[in-house]
């Protein structure tokens, strides 16, 4: 939904996602023309936290090796115990500290993992002791994480975020989860750093571009766990989508106000602050 999309719409008073995220939006040609920019926050949150708790298990256990070699025939119990590791005493950081990433923590806990977060506005002191986790800089975490969770909004801080010269400070054989946006990490460095060992893992549930093509390089590299954007779309989280667009659509043809953490646009401004950073 760029400025030329827009153009096209002149009457457009609503652009609601039945979803979350709204990186799709050109948001500040919305609030330029007083489009209302709405999504549904928090309904898939619970089913993208749990399956990025899976990934980093799906990494650090080297499931996905052991998977397919059985299924090829094989019982190369050697080879893969090689590269498996408990995720017990490991440093786990969450880039972006949402709602998902508050939740990832929590179904972290019982892994007696160290976790560290990072978040534009950091979070009170009895919010971090009930998510088991302390405030890290990005540099901090590439130093310290065996695992990092990307689980940021796309903006222009977050693109390509996660680079070459990132990814070569990360200790060496450390994981990256991403769930986030695949535009938060430059593509072939994921694919240069899997092979040479500077990743141990990488995984994830988003691409750039969607869908993915067939010659995409993240399709044959090496030492990953990605799925087809799918994390959020559980039958749960589908009805909670469905759910939440019906109510949004109801109160709209109502006259009524929206739930205000669903509210992204309104009255010519960004209401949204990871967005406010993205369009000033």
């Amino acid at each position: 939904m760029d400025s030329e999309m827009l153009d096209g719409a002149p009457d457009l008073k609503l652009i609601l996602t039945a979803g979350v995220g709204s990186d799709h939006v050109d948001l500040g040609e919305a609030a330029g023309r007083n489009t209302t920019v709405v999504e549904q926050t928090d309904s898939n949150t619970m089913s993208v936290a749990e399956h990025a708790v899976m990934q980093i298990l799906a990494l650090v256990r080297n499931f996905i090796p052991a998977y397919n070699d059985v299924v090829s025939g094989g019982w190369s119990i050697g080879e893969i115990a090689a590269k498996s590791h408990d995720l017990e005493n490991k440093t786990v950081g969450i880039y972006g500290a949402g709602r998902i990433g508050q939740l990832i923590a929590l179904r972290l806990k019982p892994f007696s993992v160290d976790v560290s977060y990072y978040k534009r506005t950091l979070l009170g002191t009895a919010e971090e002791v009930t998510m088991g986790f302390r405030y890290a800089r990005l540099s901090d975490m590439l130093e310290e994480c065996d695992v990092i969770v990307i689980a940021s909004p796309l903006t222009e801080e977050t693109c390509n975020l996660f680079n070459r010269k990132t990814i070569s400070k990360m200790k060496r054989g450390a994981h990256i989860v991403n769930i986030a946006r695949g535009a938060e990490v430059e593509r072939d460095a994921v694919v240069e750093a899997l092979k040479s060992g500077q990743l141990g893992g990488y995984a994830g549930d988003v691409w750039d571009p969607q869908p993915a093509p067939e010659d995409h390089p993240w399709r044959t590299m090496p030492r990953h766990a990605l799925t087809p954007h799918i994390s959020g779309t559980t039958l749960e989280g589908q009805v909670r989508y469905a759910e939440d667009t019906r109510l949004c659509l109801e109160a709209y043809f109502a006259g009524d106000d929206f739930e205000r953490d669903h509210v992204i646009v309104s009255d010519g401004e960004i209401q949204s602050g990871s967005y406010k950073a993205l369009y000033g």
